[in-house]
């Protein structure tokens, strides 16, 4: 459908020519959008416009660019990443959004990084350079061949300082969840002895359990090439029990474990489905129980600690997380080891020998 209807934004006209789109919100009447449509498509079959489209061909103009991507990422990642791309692509195509892709330049680029890293953090310029960079790869790669260059090609990421990420201890966890009420306890806990992603625990259903071997399967879009891809991870006694509980007094009518009802700005109505994200809930819960702030993923670094405490093989915790690089999981260990306190001591002890105590007179 080119004509459509958009709430706050009037009627748009959307359509596709020779793979670039063409798209116009903000007009008042359906008529008026079918007429610039109509004008629009006018405006593509002049001669001058033919010879652009030719030239878009390996120039592409850098909003259709953003555009297709972005479909791709829809189609091929998870919700959340879409998401952050969109958030991304807003701030570029205010500034670059009409442009050809051929006119945006390594100095704008930097400008744009510089602007980022005054306004925010190092780290946020890179998340920014990296995803530009993405960006314009996904319009060179050979199948495509939409645009000819990469402005952020030669660009280095900011120095950062880097810093061990903070891990809640057991006690300030184990506070926050009975700070929760019954609902968001075994939300809390299902994520804590599972160490699932939040992404994960959000799209389990019953059917992702088997109770009779004290299993769940999770799946997650972090592997290469976007596949939906399960690990089977066993139960605790305490998720167990959790677990079995919800199934006893779940609605027979939902799928899935964790669900709710919410308002719909897209259709405006009351809709039920599973939790897209539960973001604002852990900094009231960590207010709440008198703890410094964390956030979900804490819990599964929390939990990986603990395992490395209890000397359990890395290669386990690799394979409990769903990490594919072991380098991601030596990441979530920030405890020190066993092996680390006996070189200490080693250490500790010679340190005595050189520096004997000096005899009573």
């Amino acid at each position: 459908m080119s004509v459509y209807f958009r709430q706050n934004k009037g009627w748009r006209y959307d359509f596709t020519r020779k793979g670039i789109r063409y798209t116009q919100s903000g007009y008042k009447t359906k008529r008026d959008a079918k007429k610039a449509e109509a004008q629009k498509r006018e405006e593509l079959d002049s001669p001058m416009m033919q010879l652009e489209e030719m030239t878009a061909l390996t120039d592409m103009v850098f909003l259709n660019l953003v555009n297709k991507r972005l479909d791709h990422m829809q189609a091929y990642n998870s919700q959340s990443h879409y998401k952050d791309q969109t958030y991304l692509a807003k701030r570029w195509v205010r500034q670059w959004g009409k442009m050809r892709c051929s006119q945006i330049t390594l100095e704008m680029v930097e400008h744009h990084l510089l602007n980022r890293r005054r306004e925010t953090s190092a780290s946020t310029a890179n998340h920014d350079l990296r995803n530009l960079r993405a960006l314009f790869n996904f319009g060179l790669h050979p199948k495509r061949r939409w645009i000819m260059t990469n402005p952020t090609a030669g660009i280095e990421f900011f120095p950062v300082e880097k810093r061990i990420k903070y891990v809640p201890p057991k006690e300030d966890v184990l506070k926050v969840i009975l700070a929760a009420d019954k609902d968001t306890q075994d939300y809390l806990w299902t994520i804590f002895h599972s160490m699932g992603r939040m992404s994960e625990i959000n799209r389990l259903t019953w059917q992702d359990i088997n109770f009779d071997d004290k299993s769940l399967i999770l799946y997650t879009r972090k592997k290469r090439g976007g596949h939906l891809t399960p690990r089977k991870v066993p139960m605790t006694d305490k998720l167990f029990d959790v677990l079995s509980y919800r199934f006893k007094h779940r609605d027979k009518r939902k799928p899935w474990v964790f669900w709710h009802r919410y308002w719909s700005k897209k259709t405006k109505e009351w809709v039920e489905g599973p939790y897209a994200d539960r973001k604002k809930i852990m900094e009231s819960l960590c207010k709440k129980a008198g703890v410094k702030y964390f956030r979900y993923h804490a819990l599964r670094h929390c939990g990986a600690s603990l395992l490395d405490d209890a000397n359990v093989p890395l290669g386990s915790i690799q394979r409990f997380l769903g990490h594919e690089n072991r380098q991601t999981t030596e990441i979530y260990l920030h405890s020190i080891g066993n092996s680390e306190r006996e070189m200490i001591g080693v250490l500790d002890s010679d340190s005595k020998k050189s520096h004997p105590k000096p005899h009573p007179k």
